[in-house]
């Protein structure tokens, strides 16, 4: 019998997403949830697809907004990015939450799916195969069973995605590099989280991030699959509360 494939597409969406994490923290903490590429409000540029372009992006939105350093939070693509910026900028670095992530570079079986769905994508012009291909691992069974108005959150949020930013994205994706050894360098402290149902990112990776990293505390939320902060957003705000308030207590 033949092992079936493991789905290999991670999908970036707008800063809408953080709807929950906007409202829920925002008494306590500065929430700012930039949209990356070409998503949200945007502009995508002509400049060769890269996370560390995205990472750059990020950096001087900080440095525009007055912001010297941040716990700085990276879901799935983000997650590559918060990275990248770890690497390439770790002065405005105050802590990092790498959520439903991987550190490794993409595996030729999927660096070829993220370009065959770029090409797809810049082919017609629409989103039919992000919806096809990877809106049905974005959430986890108990997400779909219980939980229909979340599922029609997130398929709104993919159906919004603008083709030309995915593609971008996609290629960014497959072109990024191991992030090991950014992650064994890192000097601030870390939390690594990850759905019990999430099949696009494992609980095996995420402990394989934590132990890479010098101080790293991995929670699993359980029933949660990839978008675990829009499927269990009080869990998510809960754990990303208590992390950025111990950081900010070493920091002082």
């Amino acid at each position: 019998m033949r092992a079936r494939p493991r789905p290999a597409a991670r999908l970036p969406l707008s800063s809408a997403m953080w709807l929950g994490q906007r409202e829920g923290l925002a008494d306590r903490f500065r929430v700012i949830t930039p949209d990356l590429r070409g998503f949200g409000g945007s502009v995508l540029g002509a400049d060769e697809p890269s996370v560390d372009a995205m990472a750059d992006d990020v950096a001087r939105l900080f440095r525009r907004l007055g912001v010297p350093r941040a716990v700085v939070c990276g879901l799935s693509m983000g997650g590559y990015v918060a990275m990248a910026l770890c690497r390439r900028h770790p002065e405005l670095v105050l802590g990092v939450v790498l959520c439903a992530t991987r550190a490794s570079a993409d595996g030729d079986a999927v660096r070829e799916t993220r370009l065959r769905q770029a090409e797809r994508l810049e082919r017609e012009g629409g989103v039919g195969v992000l919806v096809d291909e990877v809106l049905p691992h974005l959430v986890g069974p108990t997400t779909l069973r219980q939980r229909a108005l979340i599922y029609g959150r997130v398929r709104g949020l993919v159906q919004a995605t603008p083709a030309p930013a995915a593609a971008w994205a996609q290629r960014a994706m497959a072109a990024r590099p191991d992030s090991f050894d950014t992650l064994r360098e890192l000097k601030v402290p870390a939390l690594v989280m990850v759905g019990s149902e999430d099949v696009l990112a494992t609980e095996d990776e995420a402990r394989e991030m934590a132990d890479a990293l010098p101080n790293a505390e991995l929670l699993v939320i359980q029933r949660a699959g990839h978008l675990c902060p829009v499927e269990q957003p009080d869990l998510f705000n809960q754990a990303v509360a208590e992390f950025a308030t111990a950081v900010a207590r070493l920091a002082n």
